[in-house]
C-alpha cells in the first residue's frame, strides 16, 4: 500500500472486543494502518471503497499455533500456500512452529523464514523457534540469538521437552528475555505406539489409545515449573478435562500460564475417528480427540478463562500421507480456512457464545498472550481487517482449500458463517468473488483522492 493510498470500509457492523465495541462503523485505512472508526467517514477521505453493507467487520484473527512446514515439507505446505490459506480463513498473524527441516533452532532458520515470508507471504508470519538444539530435548538452543534474530517465541512443538530439568533452565532464560516458552505437553513413555484417545472407542476399534494421562502430567510439572521460575508457559492444543483442572489450578495460586484451545477439540470427540465407512485418518490428531465429557470440559474451560485463546495447529499432510492405515498415517488436520465457519456455526449460531466472544478468542485473546499490539481496530494499529457474512448456509468443500494438504474432517460440512474478505496491513490479502459483486473495491478517481 503506498503512502497516498487509503481504503474506507463503509456500512459494516464493527465487532472489535479490545474496544468492547459492536456498533455500525465506517472504519478508514490510511498507510496500511487505522487511520478513524466512527459512525460515518465521508468517501471523499478515500482512495478506495469497500462496501461491507451487511457484513461484519473485526479485527484480523491471530493463530498462535500452525506449521507451515518449510523448511523441508514443501509437498504438505510453503509459506506461500500456508499464509494464502490462513488469509482465507481470516487470519493475518500467524505463529510457524519448529519441526522443519532443518529444525528452527538457529538464527539462520529464523532469519530464512523471515525473508521467506517477506516474498512470499501474504500475512504476517512469525517463527516460533526450537527450544532444544534439533528438539531433542537435551541441550538449550541459543534462546537469546534466536529472540535477536526475530522469533516470537519458543517452543519444541511436535515433541515435547521430556526432561524437566531441561525445560526449568528453558522457563528460566526465557524469562530472562521476557519470552514466552509454548509448550507441547506430552509424555512419550505414556503415549508410547498410541494411536488415539484411550477409551471404549479405541478398544472398540482395536487402535492402541493414548491416556489422558500423556498430556495431564506434563500439564501439572511444567505448570509448576513456571510458577517456580516466573517463565511464561503458553500450553497448546489442550485436549482433555485433567490437564485443564491442572492449568485452573496453577492459575489460581498465580502462575504466569496461559493455554489455547483447537477448533477440533471443541467441536470434535474420538467418535470421529469410525465416522462413515472405515477409520478416518482425518480424525487423527496429536494430542488426540478425547470423549464428549473432556470436549464439555473445554468449553467451559474456555468460557471461564481458564483456557485463554483458540488456536488452530494448522498441520498440513500431502494426501497420500494420510491415504494409509490409520496406525501408519501421521498425526493432524488442517485448520485455518475451516477455524471460523465450524466455530460460528457450532457455537454462534446455535446460542452458545455470542458473536463478540468468538472473535475475542480469535483476536484481542491471543494478542494479550503475548502484548502485541495486533487484534484490535484501534487508531494507529496495524490495519489487519477480517469481513464476515453470516447466517448464509454454504458447504465447505474443496474449493475452498488453498492449504497444499487436504486432511480435514470437515469437508462436505454445511457451515453458515464464512470470512469474505481479509486486510494485512491495509492490504487486500483474499476475497471470496462469490460473496461480492464484481465491484467490492472501488477506486475513486486520482483527483478525488487528493492526488
Amino acid at each position: 500500500m503506498t503512502q497516498r493510498d487509503s481504503i474506507l470500509i463503509s456500512g459494516g457492523t464493527v465487532v472489535d472486543p479490545s474496544q468492547g465495541m459492536h456498533a455500525r462503523r465506517d472504519v478508514l485505512i490510511e498507510e496500511g494502518r487505522i487511520a478513524a472508526v466512527a459512525e460515518h467517514i465521508a468517501t471523499e477521505r478515500a482512495r478506495r471503497t469497500i462496501d461491507a453493507s451487511g457484513l461484519f467487520v473485526c479485527p484480523g484473527f491471530i493463530d498462535l499455533h500452525c506449521h507451515l512446514r518449510e523448511p523441508g515439507g514443501s509437498a504438505s505446505e510453503t509459506i506461500a500456500s500456508g499464509s494464502a490459506a490462513a488469509a482465507a480463513g481470516g487470519f493475518t498473524t500467524v505463529f510457524c512452529m519448529p519441526n522443519t527441516n532443518p529444525v528452527c533452532d538457529s538464527p539462520v532458520v529464523v532469519k530464512y523464514i523471515l525473508v521467506r515470508s517477506r516474498e512470499a507471504a501474504s500475512i504476517r508470519v512469525i517463527p516460533v523457534a526450537a527450544v532444544t538444539r534439533d528438539q531433542k530435548g537435551e541441550q538449550l538452543a541459543d534462546l537469546g540469538a534466536l529472540k535477536a534474530a526475530g522469533a516470537g517465541a519458543f517452543s519444541d512443538d511436535g515433541r515435547p521437552v521430556s526432561n524437566a530439568m531441561v525445560m526449568r533452565r528453558a522457563l528460566t532464560y526465557a524469562h530472562m528475555l521476557d519470552m514466552p516458552v509454548f509448550d507441547h505437553a506430552e509424555d512419550l513413555s505414556l503415549t508410547a505406539d498410541g494411536v488415539m484417545h484411550e477409551g471404549n472407542i479405541s478398544l472398540r476399534l482395536g487402535l492402541k489409545g493414548i491416556p489422558r494421562s500423556s498430556e495431564a502430567t506434563i500439564v501439572a510439572r511444567d505448570c509448576a515449573l513456571s510458577y517456580e521460575t516466573g517463565g511464561r508457559l503458553h500450553i497448546c492444543h489442550v485436549s482433555n478435562r485433567d490437564s485443564v483442572a491442572a492449568i485452573r489450578h496453577w492459575k489460581a495460586r498465580g502462575a504466569p500460564v496461559t493455554a489455547e484451545v483447537s477448533p477440533h477439540h471443541l467441536t470434535l470427540t474420538d467418535e470421529a475417528v469410525c465416522a462413515g465407512e472405515g477409520y478416518r485418518t482425518d480424525a487423527k490428531m496429536k494430542p488426540p480427540l478425547c470423549s464428549e465429557d473432556d470436549r464439555k470440559s473445554l468449553i467451559e474451560a474456555l468460557e471461564d478463562g481458564t483456557l485463554d485463546c483458540i488456536a488452530t495447529d494448522h498441520a498440513p499432510h500431502s494426501p497420500p500421507s494420510k491415504d494409509a492405515l490409520f496406525q501408519d498415517a501421521p498425526f493432524g488436520i488442517i485448520g485455518f480456512e475451516s477455524a471460523f465457519a465450524v466455530l460460528y456455526t457450532g457455537f454462534v449460531a446455535l446460542g452458545r457464545w455470542t458473536l463478540d466472544f468468538l472473535i475475542d478468542k480469535l483476536t484481542k485473546a491471543p494478542a494479550d498472550v503475548l502484548g502485541a499490539e495486533w487484534g484490535t481496530l484501534g487508531t494507529g494499529s496495524p490495519a489487519d481487517v477480517t469481513l464476515l457474512k453470516l447466517g448464509e448456509e454454504f458447504v465447505f468443500d474443496l474449493s475452498r482449500v488453498r492449504s497444499l494438504s487436504r486432511n480435514s474432517p470437515w469437508i462436505g460440512k454445511p457451515c453458515s458463517g464464512r470470512v469474505v474478505a481479509t486486510l494485512a496491513e491495509g492490504r487486500p490479502v483474499f476475497t471470496d468473488h462469490g460473496a461480492f459483486p464484481a465491484g467490492l473495491f472501488v477506486a475513486r478517481s486520482m483527483s478525488k483522492a487528493g492526488a
